[in-house]
C-alpha cells in the first residue's frame, strides 16, 4: 500500500502541473517530473503514473498542433522507436533504478553532445539521414520506456533536424501520443499499474489540464532562439541529475 502524505501530494500536483506545460511549450520539464514521481512513489509504479498523466496531456497537444505535425517523419521513424521500445521493456525488467537512470543520463549527454556539433557544423541533411533516424528513434524508444526520459532525444532530433518551433512541438506531441499509446500494454503487463492509483490519477488529470493551458499561454512569448535554447538548457541539465 503506498501512503500519500500531503508532501506527497504536493509533489504530485507539481508535476502534473509541469507536465501539462510541458506538452504545450517547454518538453524538457518530462524528465524533471519523471524524478520528482521517483522520489516519492515507488520508482517503477512511478513510471506508469507519470505515463498516464502524459497521456492526458498528449490529447490536448495532439489537439492543439493538430494541423503542425510532419508525419512522413513520425512514419519514418517508427521502425526504430518500436525496436528502442522491446529493448527498454526487456532493460526495465531487470536493471535496477540507479543502473537505469544512469544509462539514460550518459545517453544523453552523448546525444546533446552530438546534436551541438551538427548544429554548429549545419549538417542538418545527416541529422535527417537513414543512420540518424535509426539512432535518434531507437534511443528515443529505449528511454521513454525505461523511464519516460525519451523527450529529450527526440527533442535533440528535431532540434538537430531545424525544425521550427510549431512544427517541432506539432511532431513531437504526435509523436509522444502514439509512443504512450504503444508503451501503455508494457506497464501493464509488467503490473507496474495498480488500482490503488486510481484516485491519485482522478486528482492529478485536471491538474495536467491546467499546465497545458499554461504551455500555450507561455509558448506565445517565446521566440525561436530563446526556445532553443531552453530545451538544449534543460535537456543537459536532466542529463547530470540523472547522473546523480
Amino acid at each position: 500500500m503506498i501512503e500519500l502524505t500531503a508532501l506527497t501530494w504536493g509533489v504530485l500536483i507539481t508535476g502534473a502541473l509541469l507536465v501539462g506545460i510541458a506538452k504545450t511549450a517547454l518538453p524538457g520539464l518530462a524528465t524533471f517530473v519523471a524524478a520528482m514521481f521517483a522520489a516519492v512513489l515507488p520508482a517503477r509504479e512511478s513510471t506508469a503514473v507519470l505515463l498516464v498523466l502524459l497521456m492526458t496531456g498528449d490529447l490536448v497537444a495532439i489537439w492543439v498542433y493538430r494541423r503542425d505535425a510532419d508525419f512522413r517523419t513520425l512514419l519514418r521513424l517508427a521502425p526504430p522507436v518500436i525496436a528502442g521500445l522491446v529493448l527498454g521493456a526487456t532493460f526495465l525488467a531487470w536493471a535496477d533504478n540507479t543502473t537505469m537512470r544512469r544509462t539514460i543520463g550518459v545517453i544523453l549527454l552523448a546525444l546533446t553532445a552530438l546534436t551541438l556539433w551538427s548544429m554548429r557544423r549545419g549538417l542538418d541533411d545527416a541529422a535527417q539521414g537513414v543512420p540518424a533516424r535509426i539512432g535518434y528513434g531507437a534511443l528515443g524508444g529505449f528511454t521513454t520506456m525505461a523511464a519516460n526520459a525519451g523527450g529529450p532525444v527526440m527533442t535533440l532530433y528535431f532540434l538537430a533536424a531545424r525544425f521550427d518551433m510549431i512544427r517541432f512541438l506539432g511532431t513531437q506531441a504526435w509523436f509522444f501520443f502514439l509512443i504512450n499509446v504503444a508503451k501503455l500494454p508494457f506497464s501493464l503487463g509488467l503490473g507496474l499499474l495498480g488500482g490503488e492509483m486510481l484516485v491519485p490519477l482522478l486528482v492529478l488529470a485536471p491538474v495536467v489540464l491546467l499546465g497545458t493551458w499554461l504551455g500555450r499561454v507561455v509558448i506565445r512569448r517565446i521566440d525561436e532562439t530563446w526556445f532553443t535554447r531552453a530545451i538544449i538548457a534543460l535537456t543537459i541539465v536532466s542529463s547530470l541529475y540523472l547522473l546523480h
